[in-house]
């Protein structure tokens, strides 16, 4: 079991920045990857970025590529995602998520952080 908690998130103007930050806790050593999920309302949960353990590699959806960095702290057992240029699209719920025990699925998921865009 691997336990996830989210922070960050709030309201930032147009071409602001943010960070979210998520602390993960548990069976750490049966992680392989970690990501960010948004969903924004009223559309289907997307996937942002997502960062192996093990290696660093990194994954982004095209919508946020060169705008957001994911990366990871494998002593603190925590994944950051900076958000830089920031638009109102970018508003949702974002979640953390875990793969783990090698499985194909994200099954643990952090409670989710608000990020509002707006002027």
């Amino acid at each position: 079991q691997v336990q996830l908690v989210e922070s960050g998130g709030g309201l930032v103007q147009p071409g602001g920045s943010l960070g979210l930050s998520c602390a993960a806790s548990g069976s750490i050593s049966s992680i392989n990857a970690m990501a960010w999920y948004r969903r924004a309302p009223g559309k289907q949960r997307q996937i942002v970025a997502v960062i192996n353990w093990s290696d660093g590699t990194t994954y982004y959806s095209n919508s946020v590529k060169g705008r957001f960095t994911i990366s990871r702290d494998s002593a603190k057992n925590t994944v950051y995602l900076q958000m830089n240029v920031l638009k109102p699209e970018d508003t949702a719920i974002y979640y953390c998520a875990c793969r783990a025990d090698y499985k194909p699925t994200y099954d643990y998921w952090g409670q989710g952080t608000q990020v509002t865009v707006s002027s």
